[in-house]
């Protein structure tokens, strides 16, 4: 591809490098750059690409893409913010495949990933579509899965991956769309034909600085879509729609909203509720349970509407949804007690999900987590306090602990549980504390297994180990009916 071809959307402030260039590749990683690249310097967190940009020549790329002119002779091409760059270069090379299929963003703090990936079930199930899904569990090409390790790739993979959509016949993509794509320009370039907006809460600081920040970068999405869903009942939603540059409409329970939820039932395993859009009604029933998945079924049904299913349809299909892995997912037990996975690590995530499950637990209600070693500390009393003041009985256990001595932070857990009327047991092997946990569950006792989620693993040092908590439970299980025969 012409080098003038690439660069038709950008402002060039000064460039040395002949526009007839012929262009093979892109790179911004030196160590991956191949002869007759572009490659794209970009200024990161621990490190500034144009540092790399002898490395780059040495491998004989053909172009550097910068915003500081390169001290060597080689021939550049000056913009003001390469990040951006990259992404509308990248999806010109690929022959801008997102404009192919129907783009479907969701951004917010919570409830991306099950909106996300129910909205994939619902568009197969009730239009036939094959649906890319790209997200915190991984992406999804149909039902072949690939491993991610970012919620939102950098720019050139992501329209590498829309490529290899198109000629794979997904006909929609539905992704995630974090904050930290819409401010580092990941997803610049891209119209999204629908987006939805969730919630906004306390997270990501150490990047955002502010909450008015980390808003601001969520907002972004608003213009750069056709159509988009916002929830209602969220405190940040009139900020996020101010000067909104696309029609918006309104999901959730406060009166008005566009699509709304009526006549709502919390069970230990699921939750029903009657959608209201118009004249239209459907009663709807998810397997997820808590009354923050009334919010996402919401979302869903709304975003699947914008896409021409109509509301019983969409709701007829979310019926058949099996939940989402590690978003409260139930697993089978032995007896009339219920346990749910989720990967709620943080305060704000274990209140939502301890606070929705109080609501409909007829007996106890068992919290078993811990915390990540080599991150945030002061959380974990917060975490402790918080599992104290909404559970019947705290398990606390281990967590990823990576270099850090688990001991040590369950210590930290505990002045958060001291002087509380909670009882609490410590079992740092976390094999052990499910084990314990089921052994102490009851009739219409719940058990949430928090923190892991939709992990397979056990980070211990540097090394991960396999460790799958539905394995756990299923074996101890199956060991549990071998010794009552």
């Amino acid at each position: 591809m012409k080098l003038k071809t690439l660069l038709e959307q950008l402002e060039i402030l000064s460039a040395t490098a002949d526009p007839e260039t012929e262009i093979r590749g892109i790179s911004y990683d030196s160590r991956k750059t191949e002869e007759g690249d572009l490659f794209v310097a970009i200024r990161g967190f621990e490190t500034d690409g144009h540092r790399f940009i002898p490395k780059a020549v040495e491998k004989h790329a053909a172009v550097i893409l910068c915003e500081t002119p390169p001290e060597q002779n080689v021939p550049f091409v000056q913009v003001r913010d390469s990040r951006r760059a990259l992404a509308l270069c990248s999806s010109v090379f690929y022959g801008n495949p997102a404009s192919e299929m129907r783009m479907i963003g969701v951004t917010g703090t919570s409830g991306k990933t099950s909106v996300s990936t129910l909205l994939k079930h619902v568009l197969e199930e009730a239009a036939g579509a094959k649906v890319g899904l790209i997200g915190t569990t991984g992406i999804w090409i149909g039902q072949e899965a690939i491993p991610s390790e970012y919620t939102t790739p950098e720019s050139l993979e992501l329209h590498r991956l829309f490529r290899r959509m198109v000629e794979e016949h997904c006909s929609h993509v539905v992704m995630e769309v974090s904050s930290h794509a819409l401010e580092l320009s990941r997803v610049a370039g891209i119209e999204f034909d629908t987006a939805v907006y969730m919630n906004l809460t306390q997270d990501h600081l150490d990047f955002h600085g502010t909450m008015e920040n980390y808003a601001a970068a969520k907002k972004k999405i608003f213009s750069q879509c056709r159509t988009a869903w916002v929830n209602a009942d969220d405190s940040w939603t009139p900020f996020m729609t101010e000067g909104a540059a696309c029609p918006v409409q309104r999901f959730g329970t406060t009166p008005g909203a566009e699509l709304r939820a009526e006549r709502i039932r919390l069970f230990p395993n699921r939750v029903c509720f009657e959608a209201v859009l118009g004249e239209e009604r459907a009663e709807t029933e998810v397997h997820i349970p808590g009354s923050f998945s009334v919010s996402n079924a919401l979302a869903v049904l709304a975003a699947a509407h914008s896409e021409g299913i109509g509301l019983a349809e969409g709701a007829k299909a979310l019926a058949t949804a099996h939940g989402v892995k590690g978003r409260l997912e139930s697993v089978p037990t032995d007896g009339n007690y219920h346990i749910l996975i989720d990967y709620s690590h943080k305060p704000d995530a274990l209140e939502k999900v301890l606070r929705s499950l109080r609501e409909a637990t007829p007996g106890r209600l068992i919290c078993l987590f811990g915390c990540g070693g080599d991150r945030d500390r002061l959380k974990r009393p917060l975490m402790g306090k918080i599992a104290a003041e909404l559970s019947d009985l705290v398990i606390l256990t281990s967590d990823n602990p990576r270099t850090e001595d688990p001991e040590r932070i369950i210590d930290e857990i505990e002045p958060g549980l001291t002087g509380t009327a909670t009882p609490w047991i410590r079992i740092c092997d976390r094999v052990e504390a499910i084990r314990r946990a089921i052994d102490l569950a009851g009739e219409g006792d719940v058990i949430l297994l928090a923190g892991k989620g939709h992990e397979d693993y056990q980070i211990v040092g540097h090394t991960k180990r396999h460790m799958d908590e539905r394995e756990i439970v299923a074996e101890y299980l199956k060991e549990r009916e071998g010794q009552r025969r």
